[in-house]
C-alpha cells in the first residue's frame, strides 16, 4: 500500500499569523508532499531489487528511504502538533506532561527557553523535539538533522518543530529566533499530552 499525504486538520491559512499561508501551501504541498512520493517510489524500486535478490541495489534504496520516510513521519506529526490561535494552540492543559515539563525545567516558560536556546543554532536544516525515553522514563529535548526521525536514538516523538529553512524563510527571513519565538503560540499542547499519554502506556 503506497503511503498518502495525511489531510491537515486546519485550513491552510489557520495558523496566520505565526505560520502564513504561503508557507503552508509550500511546505505541505510541495515539500511534504515529495517526501511521500520519493518514499514510495524508493520504496517501489527496494522491493523490485529485493525480488531480484539484488543486495547492492537494495543497499543504494535505504538512504532514500530513511530520508523521505523520515520527512513523511516529521511532518506528519507536526501537522498535528499545531493548531490556530483561539482553536488550542499555545494553550497548555494541566496534566502529566504539564507535571512532568514542570518538574524538570521549572516552568512550561522556562522548557521554551531551553528549547530554542538548544535548537535555534542547530547548524544546516534539522528538527527539535520533544520526546520521551521508554528506556529511562523521562522527556528530553533532542535535536535531529536532516529529517532523521527521532525514532533513531529510541525516543518517542512528542513534539517537533521543523528547522529547515523552507518551514520559515519566506516569512522570517534568515531570522530562526524569531520563528521559534512565535511558533509556540499555534503548539497544540493537547496533542503533545495525547502523545505523552500513549508512549506512557506503550
Amino acid at each position: 500500500m503506497e503511503h498518502q499525504l495525511p489531510k491537515l486538520p486546519y485550513e491552510l491559512d489557520a495558523l496566520e499569523p505565526v505560520i502564513s499561508k504561503e508557507i503552508m501551501e509550500l511546505h505541505y504541498t510541495k515539500h511534504h508532499n515529495g517526501y511521500v512520493t520519493n518514499l514510495n517510489a524508493a520504496l517501489k524500486a527496494y522491493k523490485e531489487a529485493e525480488s531480484k535478490g539484488d543486495v547492492e541495489k537494495m543497499v543504494s534504496c535505504l538512504q532514500a528511504i530513511k530520508f523521505n520516510g523520515g520527512g513523511h513521519v516529521n511532518h506528519s506529526i507536526f501537522w498535528t502538533n499545531l493548531a490556530p490561535v483561539g482553536k488550542g494552540g499555545g494553550e497548555m492543559p494541566s496534566g502529566k506532561l504539564s507535571e512532568k515539563i514542570n518538574k524538570k525545567w521549572g516552568s512550561l516558560d522556562k522548557f521554551i527557553e531551553t528549547f530554542n536556546a538548544k535548537i535555534g543554532p542547530l547548524q544546516g536544516s534539522g528538527w527539535g523535539w520533544l520526546g520521551y525515553s521508554p528506556a529511562t522514563g523521562c522527556i528530553g529535548i533532542r535535536a535531529m538533522s536532516n529529517q532523521d526521525p527521532l525514532s533513531t536514538v529510541g525516543m518517542i516523538p512528542l513534539l517537533g518543530i521543523d528547522v529547515w529553512e523552507h518551514a520559515y524563510y519566506l516569512q522570517y527571513k534568515n531570522v530562526r529566533p524569531e520563528y521559534l519565538k512565535n511558533i509556540w503560540k499555534v503548539v497544540n499542547w493537547k496533542n503533545v499530552e495525547e502523545r505523552y499519554l500513549k508512549a506512557l502506556s506503550s
